[in-house]
C-alpha cells in the first residue's frame, strides 16, 4: 500500500496573470469610451428634435428660393389659427439674396384646417408668370396644417376668441409654435374675404386643389 509520500505530487493549475495592455490598446479603449459617451447626448438630442417636430413644437425648415409669389382668394375660412414673426433663410450665395444677407423677415400664418374659394397663385419668372388656379368650380381648395410665410397679408378679416400679444412658443390652436419671446396672436377661427398674400413659402400636411389649372401668363394674380 503506497504511503502519501509515494503518491504523485499534484499540480495546481493556475491561470497566468493577464499581460498588461499596450499603451496603444489602452488609448484605443479610452477613445472608444469617450466616443460612446459623446454619442449618447447626440442621439438623445436628435430623438428630442424629431419628437418635437412630429408634435409641431418645432416647424420643419427649408431653404427658400427668395422668389416671392402672390396668392389671392375670394375667401379663406380656417379653424385653429396662429400668427407670429419669423425669419426665412436662403442658401449661401443665392442669386436672390440681394442686400438681405439671404434672410427675409416674414409673418407666419398657421391654420389647422383651411378652405379657400377661387384660389390664384402666381410667381414672376422674369417677364412671364407661372399661374395656378383652383377651387373656382363650386368646390373649394382645402388644406390641413397649412402654414404660409408672408411679408404682406391683406383682406377683410374676422376672428373668434382671438388672443393678441401672447408668447408664440406657447401657442396651441394650430399645433405650431414660434420662438420664445416672439409676439403673436391666435384664434379659434379666422375668416378673410378678398385675401391677398405676398409669400415666400407655403407648407401643408395635405393640400387638395379641385379644378386645378397651370398656365403661363403675362399678368399675375
Amino acid at each position: 500500500m503506497a504511503t502519501s509520500d509515494d503518491a504523485a505530487p499534484t499540480t495546481e493549475s493556475t491561470a497566468s496573470p493577464a499581460s498588461p495592455a499596450s499603451p496603444a490598446e489602452a488609448r484605443g479603449r479610452v477613445r472608444l469610451r469617450r466616443s460612446a459617451l459623446m454619442a449618447v447626448p447626440a442621439l438623445a438630442v436628435g430623438a428630442v428634435l424629431m419628437t418635437l417636430t412630429a408634435q409641431g413644437v418645432l416647424a420643419a425648415q427649408f431653404a427658400i428660393s427668395g422668389m416671392p409669389f402672390t396668392v389671392t382668394a375670394d375667401s379663406l375660412d380656417g379653424v385653429g389659427f396662429e400668427q407670429f414673426g419669423s425669419l426665412d433663410h436662403m442658401i449661401e450665395g443665392s442669386p436672390n439674396e440681394g442686400d438681405t444677407g439671404g434672410q427675409v423677415l416674414v409673418l407666419v400664418s398657421a391654420i389647422k384646417q383651411a378652405s379657400l374659394t377661387k384660389l390664384c397663385q402666381s410667381v414672376d419668372l422674369g417677364g412671364i408668370n407661372l399661374l395656378i388656379r383652383a377651387g373656382d368650380a363650386g368646390t373649394p381648395v382645402t388644406a390641413t396644417d397649412l402654414t404660409t410665410d408672408s411679408d404682406l397679408v391683406a383682406g377683410d378679416a374676422s376672428f373668434t376668441n382671438i388672443e393678441i400679444g401672447g408668447d408664440a412658443s406657447t401657442y396651441t390652436k394650430a399645433g405650431v409654435q414660434g420662438l420664445p419671446g416672439v409676439f403673436g396672436q391666435q384664434a379659434d377661427t379666422v375668416v378673410i374675404r378678398n385675401l391677398r398674400q405676398h409669400n415666400y413659402a407655403t407648407t401643408a400636411a395635405a393640400f387638395k386643389l379641385p379644378n386645378l389649372r397651370l398656365s403661363f401668363s403675362s399678368e399675375g394674380c
